[in-house]
């Protein structure tokens, strides 16, 4: 009989995302095939790398080759199934670490995960390749912009947020130039960059999308209407929110939101399942990408488990292609 692969699921992190980190980890753990696969659950800790026992037991992580030592054994994992948000996650820093030791993983890559873990930097490169993006502008704490040059430059209403993360934490919508210091020193507060982006008006989509065997598959996109003036962090973690999966939508608008959702996945040598944030701008008549999430919640508030019950799948089978994927790139 094989051996069951053996696989490191790492949560925690090092920011405030690491709350969000802990809820996925609830449902990965509960879904994961652990008939198929050995598991075992890494917390990553700025205090340190741990794995706890089914005795209690804490072992200490030997980062030197990410490996754990218990019972006279030495246990080094064939893949990595990534469940940490923000910082070290989903910023690249992990993925490079893995990419040095040579063990895979179930995300974007180091340079996909960096790059898209930079709000600005996304819509950029989202632009340079033709995709509808939102008018917006980068500042820094140590270049700040007053709100005159802000409101000459962008038409109001905008959203204010911290440039790097996810989760909206941080964010605002300020409807005119009078609310923009105080959202400023709240996006602040959270990152040292922060990007203030024109609001676009139309319906919001999210839509998660993954490859498996080398098929780009987007799930039943859902819409999200947001009890609050717009999807924040409330909205998103408590319930502050009404979503709609699968969206009701024409036909044609959601072949334009599957197709530009798939050039994104394209564009930006995506791996392993994302979330792709869409405003449909009426206006346009097109999709505009709002940011891209690399990896996204898995919470039972969460969007993807959602779509990945809508496409008929258990997430038993969702966890298992995505480890089935990391496996294949050794």
């Amino acid at each position: 009989m094989r051996a069951r692969p053996v696989i490191a699921f790492v949560t925690g992190g090092y920011s405030g995302e690491s709350e969000i980190s802990y809820k996925s980890a609830i449902t990965i753990e509960k879904n994961v095939d652990t008939e198929k696969y050995e598991i075992y659950k890494i917390d990553i800790r700025k205090d340190g790398w741990f794995h706890t026992t089914g005795g209690g037991d804490v072992i200490e992580v030997d980062r030197n080759d990410f490996s754990i030592s218990f019972l006279d054994a030495k246990i080094k994992f064939d893949a990595v199934l990534i469940g940490i948000h923000g910082t070290p996650g989903e910023d690249g820093k992990l993925q490079g670490y893995f990419d040095m030791l040579g063990i895979p993983y179930t995300s974007c890559d180091a340079a996909t995960s960096a790059l898209t873990f930079n709000k600005r930097y996304t819509v950029a490169v989202a632009a340079f390749a033709g995709i509808h993006v939102a008018k917006s502008l980068h500042l820094f704490r140590e270049r700040t912009v007053d709100a005159a040059a802000i409101a000459a430059q962008l038409q109001f209403p905008v959203f204010v947020k911290p440039n790097n993360g996810g989760s909206s934490i941080g964010m605002s919508k300020v409807n005119h130039a009078g609310e923009l210091n105080a959202a400023l020193v709240k996006a602040f507060k959270e990152d040292d960059q922060v990007l203030v982006e024109e609001f676009i008006a139309g319906r919001e989509f999210t839509i998660g999308v993954f490859r498996h065997k080398g098929e780009i598959i987007t799930l039943p996109f859902t819409e999200v209407i947001a009890k609050n003036e717009f999807f924040d962090f409330e909205a998103k973690y408590q319930g502050l929110s009404e979503e709609i999966t699968p969206a009701v939508v024409d036909e044609e608008i959601a072949e334009k939101v599957r197709d530009t959702a798939r050039q994104v996945y394209q564009v930006f040598n995506c791996r392993g399942i994302i979330r792709i944030d869409f405003i449909y701008s009426e206006a346009k008549g097109e999709p505009c990408m709002l940011e891209i999430n690399t990896v996204p919640g898995q919470s039972e508030a969460s969007i993807v488990p959602q779509q990945v019950k809508a496409m008929g799948w258990t997430l038993k089978e969702f966890y298992s292609a995505l480890i089935e994927d990391a496996l294949a790139l050794k």
